[in-house]
């Protein structure tokens, strides 16, 4: 009996029934390692591991500012307020649970709106004074409103809630769990706050007054303003 050829056979059958070599199961394993790495300090599910080869550098290579154009600005802000709305923004995906896909943001919005007048068109017409110099009437438009400007040291997530495929998704997205959808929304509804808060009456009242302490500072005794 020829032992040294059965001491071969264990290997070779080995080989033909498409073992796997060894270093293609290190390999394997080092693919899973990388992979296991990446989710743990990608969603924190282990505190302080991302503090593991130290704290994170934070440089500002930023170039110049550049000035773009200037708007010569003829308007009077009159009156300008702060407010504050509570996002709440779920999106679900129409056939697969929220845990699977689907996010949920809860977002703290702080912004201004400023009310004013504006007194670029006005002309020749819409000052009157009489023949002594003691009263003057004004027109103008109506005070608009602004805008609603976030204030981003002010405004916060509170949390955020998203799916295993949107957390995937994260992964390989130039804006991770961007808040733009709940920034909008939380611009549009202070806008709509704004345009309920009487904001635009206050922003005509003050600058009635304004005007009416210059002229009078001019010698004027008499000094109408209206609008329309």
């Amino acid at each position: 009996m020829d032992t040294s050829s059965r001491s071969s056979d264990p290997p070779a059958a080995a080989r033909r029934r498409g073992g796997v070599p060894w270093w293609g199961r290190v390999a394997a394993a080092l693919a899973a390692l990388v992979v296991l790495f990446v989710l743990v300090a990608r969603f924190s599910l282990i505190p302080g591991f991302g503090n593991l080869f130290g704290g994170d550098t934070t440089r500002d290579r930023s170039g110049p500012a550049l000035l773009k154009s200037i708007q010569d600005m003829h308007r009077y802000e009159g009156a300008v307020g702060n407010f504050q709305v509570v996002v709440d923004l779920e999106k679900d995906a129409a056939f697969l649970p929220d845990a699977i896909r689907g996010t949920r943001t809860l977002y703290v919005g702080a912004g201004t709106v400023s009310g004013y007048v504006d007194m670029g068109g006005l002309g020749e017409r819409s000052v009157t004074v009489n023949a002594d110099r003691t009263e003057a009437a004004i027109r103008l438009p109506h005070a608009v409103l602004g805008p609603a400007a976030l204030d981003p040291d002010r405004s916060y997530a509170v949390s955020k809630q998203r799916g295993l495929l949107d957390r995937l998704g994260d992964l390989f997205s130039d804006n991770p769990a961007g808040e733009q959808a709940v920034q909008r929304l939380a611009a549009q509804h202070i806008g709509e706050a704004a345009r309920d808060s009487g904001l635009a009456a206050r922003a005509e009242e003050n600058t009635t007054a304004m005007l009416d302490r210059l002229l009078r500072s001019l010698g004027f005794r008499q000094v109408t303003v209206g609008y329309g």
